[in-house]
């Protein structure tokens, strides 16, 4: 029997990176899953790569996660579409420009947390009561090391980051009456932003893996997406309210993120 065999699973930003990874194991774990994403073209072609290539049963929405309407939208398809939900995992993420905290202007730091804490707050909640009635749930919240390590030119997305944190150990404790497991991850791993800094800045791929004590990148699907499964299986129900680094031990050093001018 596979590991989540009879689940149903909703994916924000599942359509590339870490959250394709991530819809991918799904599939082969036995998981029904709807993937929600803003980029169509993402979307559209992770779905054929679960269709077609993985034989799996799976659903595509275009969603904009920052739009309450929206991401309560995707929890209320999942329902429509599969009969309910079992398995909430809060990927998606906007980003902003690269800039000081002062430079940050008042809608870059709203874009940021309305993407982030934001969006998995109203899809925590939009879940909840189909959840309850299914005798409980698993829900996967991102945490990240640039808010660990107060990363320059991340403020936004630090303050974020350290939001959902508070929100998934809140959630944890008061939805674990429901026999609902709230957790999160902190990933490192060769996703959208990685690529595209690799392919930018010579060199970047390498100095990422020298960082970490394992000495490589993670890939999305083989080593961030396992974890996830974990905590979403019934191996992880006595497991709630954790943060797990998943990022080849970068954590125990942490990293300089002073740029260099």
């Amino acid at each position: 029997m596979k590991l989540l065999d009879g689940k149903v699973a909703l994916i924000t930003g599942g359509g590339g990176g870490i959250g394709r990874g991530i819809a991918r194991r799904f599939i082969q774990d036995g998981a029904k899953i709807v993937i929600a994403d803003f980029n169509d073209d993402y979307g559209k072609n992770t779905l054929k790569e679960l269709t077609d290539e993985l034989c799996g049963d799976a659903r595509y929405i275009n969603v904009d996660v920052r739009e309450k309407e929206q991401i309560e939208g995707a929890v209320q398809f999942t329902i429509d579409e599969f009969g309910g939900i079992d398995l909430l995992v809060n990927n998606a993420f906007s980003l902003t420009p690269n800039i000081g905290l002062e430079s940050k202007t008042d809608e870059m730091l709203d874009s940021t947390m309305k993407s982030g804490v934001w969006a998995n707050w109203w899809a925590m909640r939009a879940s909840l009561e189909s959840m309850k009635s299914r005798g409980g749930g698993k829900i996967v919240n991102f945490y990240s090391i640039d808010a660990m390590v107060a990363a320059w030119n991340h403020s936004d997305y630090n303050i974020t980051k350290s939001a959902i944190l508070g929100l998934t150990k809140s959630a944890a404790m008061e939805w674990g009456r429901f026999n609902i497991n709230v957790n999160a991850i902190a990933p490192a791993a060769m996703g959208n932003v990685f690529h595209k800094l690799a392919a930018e800045t010579p060199g970047f791929a390498e100095a990422a893996a020298a960082r970490k004590p394992l000495c490589r990148n993670g890939d999305p699907e083989k080593d961030i997406a396992p974890v996830v499964t974990f905590l979403c299986s019934d191996m992880s129900n006595y497991v709630t309210g954790e943060l797990i680094n998943v990022d080849g031990g970068l954590h125990l050093p942490g990293y300089n993120s002073i740029p260099a001018d």
